[in-house]
């Protein structure tokens, strides 16, 4: 990292908001790379804060996140989105002018906009969404290099200060992740269809086992745990994620009830050639993927 890109992202004093595997591993990561001075921690479980403090992820915290941001240079929101507005509405009176908010959130859309709007003058919401992380979601498993590498979506609007914007993406690349700006409207028409609703089939599908016969998980094998593993991750995040987007999601499981449908028919007709055929249409696209 250049000297120059270094001093540009410095932070006297940064404040993450919900010390869980994003969050401590945010904080892990600006220490390693020296771009804090301070850093803050904010979360509704003391035990945690101070695991999180005696491991030197954070230097101090408070229970209360108004108190936590005091001062703060830049603070990251790294909570269930469900609670960002909330955290925005407390903390906004103690913010100072010049300071960065930003978050890891996976979902954007109209919540950028509600959160921009809440920002007090002279301070500007940049919305960010790193994708990484993993089914865990404790400080055991936080750690400074989880975002190497990893691409990590910026979601500016109109209203962003063009400094911030430049600021928050200098951020992310010295932490190594591959930057990419994208509206926040169409980062959720995305990652509704590769991220939020494959969490929502992988809990349908456990579900299903548990419908029919619950010791049936059992006899599972390597595929279904592959296909499953993201049902282990937090259900309290992922509920939020679902809810604020919905309508997303909804389209998204209209379409693949289409496919299950086209599916069924084929089997209720014994088709195997066309059966193969749409496997083999699958099996083409997810190639792809590298």
């Amino acid at each position: 990292m250049s000297q120059e890109l270094k001093k540009e992202v410095f932070f006297n004093k940064a404040t993450i908001i919900g010390v869980g595997l994003l969050g401590a591993s945010f904080a892990l990561a600006l220490r390693e790379k020296n771009l804090c001075k301070t850093i803050c921690g904010y979360g509704r479980k003391e035990e945690n804060l101070k695991r999180a403090k005696d491991r030197k992820i954070i230097d101090d915290y408070s229970l209360d996140a108004a108190k936590a941001c005091e001062d703060a240079d830049l603070v990251i929101l790294s909570t269930p989105v469900g609670l960002f507005k909330e955290i925005a509405e407390n903390i906004k009176g103690v913010l100072k002018k010049g300071a960065i908010v930003t978050d890891v959130g996976s979902v954007k859309g109209r919540l950028v906009y509600e959160l921009e709007s809440a920002m007090p003058d002279g301070v500007y919401y940049i919305g960010s969404h790193p994708i990484a992380g993993s089914d865990k979601s404790g400080i055991d498993d936080a750690r400074a290099d989880l975002f190497n590498s990893a691409r990590c979506i910026i979601t500016p609007t109109e209203n962003s200060g063009e400094s911030a914007k430049k600021k928050v993406a200098s951020l992310w690349e010295a932490l190594g992740a591959k930057i990419e700006l994208m509206d926040p409207m169409k980062h959720d028409e995305i990652y509704a269809i590769v991220s939020h609703f494959p969490h929502v089939i992988a809990y349908a599908i456990v579900n299903t086992v548990g419908e029919i016969d619950s010791k049936y998980i059992e006899y599972a094998g390597k595929g279904f745990k592959d296909t499953t593993r993201i049902a282990l991750s937090s259900p309290e995040m992922w509920r939020d994620i679902s809810v604020f987007n919905k309508d997303n999601i909804i389209k998204v499981i209209d379409v693949f009830r289409k496919n299950l449908d086209k599916i069924e028919n084929m089997l209720n007709s014994s088709d195997a050639s066309r059966i193969e055929d749409e496997f083999t249409t699958a099996q083409e696209l997810r190639k792809k993927l590298k």
